[in-house]
């Protein structure tokens, strides 16, 4: 399986971390989408959005969006409750990081960690905030009542949501305001596997 990626982006950061907690061999291809790698002909041969994280299987197939890949790569490991309500608990939170959590804090990272906080975008920015603070507070709520997402378990929701959260900080994000959601972090920095980041 060939994996293409950017190791600094939270999305494919997400099937990284996945790959590696679950010990799946694969060959990871850095891509530069600044440069351009995304947008080649073979590149979107295989995905005409021409997006990452993408992964090729053995057969050729292909398979992109963050969130199918990793639950694609974690089917039948214990990273996806068994259970129908829990399962759907996890993906009530993987949804909601698509929606109200990654566009925010994701793309506030992105304006000040990759462009500098340009003046034309610090409105939007500060408005990014806004929004990404809501959802960080939805999150530090539900983690004041048990360890992880989707309760005592360590689920697909947890990775989703640690790709960017534990990266706030680079978009600005204040997390001392957010102590539960720290203890979080540092939970599932301390499972067999992980892997941080690469910066």
């Amino acid at each position: 399986m060939i994996v293409y990626g950017d190791s600094m982006s939270g999305n494919c950061y997400k099937v990284q971390l996945v790959l590696n907690l679950l010990g799946i061999e694969h060959v990871w291809q850095e891509m530069n989408i600044a440069k351009g790698e995304t947008q080649t002909p073979e590149f979107l041969a295989k995905n005409p959005q021409g997006k990452i994280p993408l992964i090729e299987l053995d057969d050729g197939s292909v398979l992109s969006e963050s969130n199918a890949i990793i639950g694609y790569l974690a089917e039948g490991s214990m990273l996806i409750p068994t259970d129908a309500y829990n399962k759907a608990k996890m993906y009530q939170w993987m949804f909601f990081e698509q929606y109200s959590h990654e566009p925010y804090i994701a793309v506030a990272r992105f304006i000040q960690l990759y462009l500098g906080l340009p003046e034309d975008r610090l409105a939007e920015y500060h408005s990014l905030h806004a929004k990404g603070h809501k959802a960080l507070a939805a999150m530090e709520a539900e983690l004041a009542k048990q360890p992880f997402l989707c309760g005592s378990q360590f689920t697909l929701a947890d990775i989703a949501l640690f790709a960017y959260t534990h990266v706030a900080h680079q978009g600005g994000f204040d997390l001392t305001h957010y102590p539960q959601i720290n203890k979080w972090l540092l939970r599932i920095k301390q499972q067999a596997s992980f892997v941080p980041m690469k910066r």
